[in-house]
Formats: structure tokens, C-alpha cells, sequence
């Protein structure tokens, strides 16, 4: 049976509000229709992620993601659905007139994951970056709303910072799993090596290499800074609320000296809800001083 728009989006908001993760408290700041577009865009997001992580090996899963992909391009082209949240999706692209390569595009990073456990530079690492992060900012973008093309450039450079930081955040949970997204090239020349990582082994050549990638990180922080005035006014909070919540996690990393093999680093509900109230409650964007 066919699922109604407003009982998709409704599924969508369900799905983002029991999620708990950084990117729906930023929701909460957003006028009602753009709010109900960007859950529309995280459910899309979730189920991909489900989809590439719940399937038995990466060639299955490699599978399932090519099959979701033509679900969703048969979705976006009009065609009728009984997935429960493609109706808010496809109704998403066509009022704020997203491009539907850019979901190509997301997938193309989801596949990613199911054959590369290893970047030798950090280049290689940014086109990955850029598609599972960065596509999802531009993405985003036309909900905001924008008028100079220029925002193009800080909304990918919010994107890889948002990204970055995940990885910093993760090294451990993806040295368990095998992975290692920290670039090869930058492990060299801090004399790390990936068995070090695997074996969780803190060190101070790791501490090195972590204050390395966290100043690039930075980096692309102060890139992205200037989109905060250039999308439009009612959905600034939400970016300064996005960007807060993500420099915080950064931040707290830099503050426990990158002891990441830990536990994981992250910022408490309250520190998350206390960006939200002060974001609310200012009314500009200067960092949130919880």
C-alpha cells in the first residue's frame, strides 16, 4: 500500500527524533517545513547507514545498497513507493529543487566502505569525506536556503571538518573493525604504525599524529565559518547549533590530550541542550562557551 507524504514525513521525524545523535538536536531550532525536510534527509541517511552495516559482508551489502539506490532513484522520479520514507524524500528534492546526483553520490561513500579499509593520502581520504559528509551539506543547503553559489565552497569545507572530527572521534571503534581511516602517509611521518592502532596502543608519536590531524581539522572549521551569514536568516541557528555541537566534540577531544582508545568522547545531553537554549536565545553565532 501506498504511503500518504504526511504519513511519510511523520515516519521521518520519528526516525530522527529517536535517533538521539548531534544532528537532530541542531533540528530542533528550524522553522517546522525545513525541519521536516532535513528528518526527511536523515532517514534517507539512516537507512543507507543500516543497509551498509546490517548485511552479513561487504559484497552483500555492496548488493542491498545497489538495490536501495535504484528504489530511491525509481522514488525521486516520481514513481510511486510503499517505503514508508521515500515519499518525504522525493517531496523534500522536489520543493527545495535538490539535484538527485547528490544522492548518487552519498551511496557511491556508503559503497566505499564495503571494499576500502585503508587511505594512503589524504586526498584519497577527502573524496571519501566529501561524499559521505560533504554531499550531505550540499544537501542540506537548498533548506537553508542561499543565494550566492559561493556558499558552495564553506558548506563542503563544514562538511569534511564534521567528517574529520567523526574519525578522530572513532579511531577506536574503527580499529575493531579493522579500519583505519587516519591517512598512511601521515602515519609515517609520525613514526606510527598500524598495528599500533589496532592494538589500541597510545603513544606519544599517536599524540603527535592526533595533533596533526586536529589542527587540519581546525582548519576546516575556520572554512566553513563564513556560511553561517550566508544561508538564510531563519536557519542560521540550526547551522550554528550543527557546527557548536561538532567543534565541541573536536575541542573535548583536544582537552583529554586524544586519549580516543578510551572511551568514546562526546558531549553530554545537557551540553547539547544548553548550544540549542543559547543558540535560541542570541542572536548571532559566537561560540558556545557550556
Amino acid at each position: 500500500m501506498n504511503v500518504s507524504v504526511e504519513a511519510s514525513f511523520a515516519v521521518c521525524n520519528r526516525v530522527a527524533r529517536q535517533s538521539g545523535t548531534n544532528f537532530y538536536y541542531s533540528f530542533l531550532v528550524l522553522p517546522r517545513l525545513k525541519r521536516e525536510a532535513i528528518c526527511a534527509i536523515y532517514a534517507f541517511m539512516r537507512r543507507s547507514d543500516d543497509i551498509a552495516d546490517g548485511a552479513a559482508n561487504p559484497a552483500v551489502a555492496t548488493e542491498k545498497l545497489r538495490e536501495w539506490r535504484l528504489t530511491v532513484d525509481n522514488a525521486l522520479r516520481g514513481n510511486a513507493t510503499t517505503d514508508p520514507i521515500l515519499p518525504a524524500l522525493a517531496e523534500t528534492v522536489r520543493r527545495f529543487n535538490i539535484p538527485s546526483q547528490l544522492f548518487h553520490d552519498l551511496l557511491d561513500g556508503s559503497e566505499m566502505d564495503q571494499s576500502i579499509t585503508r587511505y594512503e593520502t589524504f586526498d584519497a581520504l577527502y573524496k571519501y569525506c566529501y561524499r559521505v559528509a560533504s554531499v550531505v551539506g550540499l544537501i542540506i543547503l537548498p533548506i537553508f536556503g542561499y543565494d550566492d553559489k559561493a556558499a558552495l565552497v564553506p558548506a563542503e569545507a563544514c562538511g569534511i571538518a564534521f567528517q574529520l572530527t567523526n574519525i578522530l572521534r572513532d579511531v577506536k571503534e574503527d580499529a575493531l573493525m579493522g579500519r583505519i581511516y587516519l591517512p598512511l602517509e601521515d602515519l609515517r611521518k609520525f613514526g606510527v604504525e598500524e598495528r599500533d592502532i589496532l592494538d589500541l596502543r597510545m603513544s606519544e608519536p599517536f599524540r603527535a599524529l592526533m595533533r596533526f590531524e586536529a589542527d587540519r581539522v581546525n582548519n576546516y572549521y575556520r572554512q566553513a565559518e563564513p556560511l553561517k551569514g550566508m544561508i538564510h536568516r531563519d536557519s542560521r541557528r540550526t547551522l550554528c547549533v550543527m557546527i557548536d555541537v561538532y567543534h565541541g566534540i573536536m575541542t573535548e577531544i583536544e582537552r583529554r590530550q586524544f586519549e580516543v582508545f578510551n572511551e568514546r568522547i562526546r558531549l553530554t545531553t545537557p551540553e547539547k541542550l544548553c548550544i540549542v537554549a543559547r543558540n535560541l536565545i542570541r542572536p548571532s553565532c559566537e561560540p558556545c562557551a557550556c
